[in-house]
């Protein structure tokens, strides 16, 4: 299983990873600059969370470590990873219908809410991650 010790980083796809659910204490990192938007990461074992521009973009309890994380028009793509099962939201469009995949299988589709927020929850197992795709119907 990886971390992102240095909390939050570009990775040569130009996607980012974030989040260190190893941590017993509260950790973050401001203005972390990513193609022209200023990202926060707060992290440890109990929640991770991330905005981009001073709003909401993902959070995790307990917390966890993001792998390429990449935000497109029409949706999201992420491999997350934890030491336990977690619930995670993510703010999308408003009001729109979503089909999500998760190791590379159906499950489900979701409307999120007013305020464009969707919620998941990520079963880990044996292998502590997993790939999840976001995709605007």
């Amino acid at each position: 299983m990886a971390v992102v010790n240095e909390l939050i980083r570009e990775e040569s796809d130009g996607s980012i990873s974030f989040g260190n659910y190893e941590l017993a204490a509260k950790s973050k990192h401001d203005d972390f600059k990513h193609q022209g938007d200023i990202y926060k990461v707060k992290t440890f074992n109990e929640i991770t969370k991330l905005e981009k521009n001073g709003s909401f973009v993902y959070e995790s309890v307990p917390g966890t470590t993001v792998l390429n994380l990449n935000i497109t028009e029409d949706g999201m793509s992420f491999g997350v990873e934890g030491k336990d099962n977690a619930q995670i939201t993510v703010a999308l469009e408003d009001e729109a219908e979503y089909s999500i995949t998760v190791n590379g299988k159906d499950a489900g589709t979701i409307k999120t809410s007013l305020g464009g927020k969707l919620s998941l929850s990520a079963e880990f197992g044996s292998s502590h991650h997993v790939d999840v795709v976001i995709k605007k119907i």
